[in-house]
């Protein structure tokens, strides 16, 4: 058995904006207080930073990532699906939702994406039948999914990634959290598709995450648990959400992948053992919407850790990247130093210290 490394993500938010460039684009009508047409967020964009293409290749959005997605070195690629995947009109009257045509499926798989996480609060935006198709797509398509399924055995059950080398899997639990917004009736019931929704960060919830990972585990198997909770914006790693990381990697998950924020917070590292707080949005169609500057929404992230076969974290790359033009980009040196700074002074508020190294991985102590 050797090391496995892994792709994460945080959001990816093809919907809306994003999906009106690509080869299939489906109906822009929105259901929005100020928008009223997807077309509007394209606008928007293009007044912030030009021109953007239209009917583009499915690996146009991950522009200088893909070098680091098609790796042949990866075991898996995971991120945080924050659409749904379908053409179903029956939207849910929330304020915002996010839907990319089925068509569009290649944008995923030209990254090789290997497990979409569900369990967010955008993948029921156009109802149980919205979230039926994007399961259908998305296997088609061989791509795993996780926090979501047609029953609550589904929504509960994890990921199984083959991983090379014996019997060995990777597991990814996906479940989700009412402080992400993610209304209550969304919750998957014994016969009702829906997520894996948490009532809470109780102990109760733990034990119940920790016996679906004793449930399936196998020796040899590494576990991740992928959590959406939290609000949009602010760097506060509430104590909660600490308690509730560290209890799951007390009885047994080997990383926590969190999301929700539209920005990136600080990491943890527990008993030798990862925890990503937030990964912040991977892809989104924020472009020319002000009002959150000082986060800087614009830059995004990939996360490389390289765990070692008892799950510890061996070395952990962090790569930068900045959303323009919909399209992930090589930021500059100063934008690649102020996000260094931020996720280690965000990292020390965790009393975690990252030191960045010149091979592009980071020293944790």
């Amino acid at each position: 058995m050797s090391d496995l490394t892994l792709l994460l993500g945080g959001d990816v938010m093809l919907g809306r904006g994003v999906d009106q460039i690509l080869r299939h684009p489906g109906q822009p009508e929105l259901h929005e207080r100020h928008v009223a047409s997807a077309l509007g967020y394209l606008d928007l964009a293009e007044r912030e930073n030009g021109p953007i293409p239209r009917h583009v290749a499915p690996d146009y959005v991950w522009g200088d990532a893909l070098p680091y997605l098609r790796d042949a070195g990866l075991s898996a690629r995971i991120v945080n699906l924050e659409t749904a995947v379908t053409t179903s009109g029956a939207y849910v009257p929330k304020g915002i939702n996010y839907r990319m045509h089925p068509d569009n499926v290649d944008c995923l798989t030209a990254a090789r994406i290997d497990c979409c996480v569900l369990a967010n609060n955008h993948t029921l935006d156009w109802g149980q039948a919205g979230l039926v198709q994007t399961l259908d797509t998305l296997w088609k398509a061989h791509i795993q999914t996780a926090g979501a399924g047609r029953d609550l055995a589904q929504a509960t059950a994890p990921a199984v990634l083959p991983l090379a080398g014996g019997d060995r899997r990777l597991l990814v639990f996906a479940c989700a959290l009412p402080s992400s917004g993610v209304p209550e009736e969304w919750k998957a019931g014994a016969h009702m598709p829906g997520l894996y929704l948490l009532p809470d960060l109780s102990a109760g919830s733990a034990e119940l995450v920790a016996q679906d990972m004793q449930r399936w585990r196998r020796p040899g198997d590494i576990v991740i648990a992928s959590i959406h909770w939290g609000g949009n914006w602010g760097y506060l790693v509430p104590q909660a959400h600490r308690q509730f990381a560290q209890a799951l990697i007390d009885r047994g998950a080997d990383l926590i992948h969190g999301h929700s924020a539209h920005h990136r917070l600080g990491l943890e590292c527990h008993r030798g053992k990862l925890i990503l707080y937030g990964c912040g949005d991977l892809i989104n169609d924020y472009e020319g919407i002000g009002g959150y500057a000082a986060f800087r929404p614009d830059l995004a992230a990939l996360y490389l850790p390289r765990l070692g076969t008892d799950g510890r974290l061996a070395a952990l790359r962090v790569v930068p990247m900045q959303i323009r033009n919909f399209r992930l980009r090589t930021p500059r040196q100063s934008d690649i130093t102020w996000f260094h700074h931020v996720l280690a002074r965000e990292s020390a508020a965790l009393e975690t210290s990252l030191t960045p190294l010149p091979s592009g991985e980071f020293e944790i102590r």
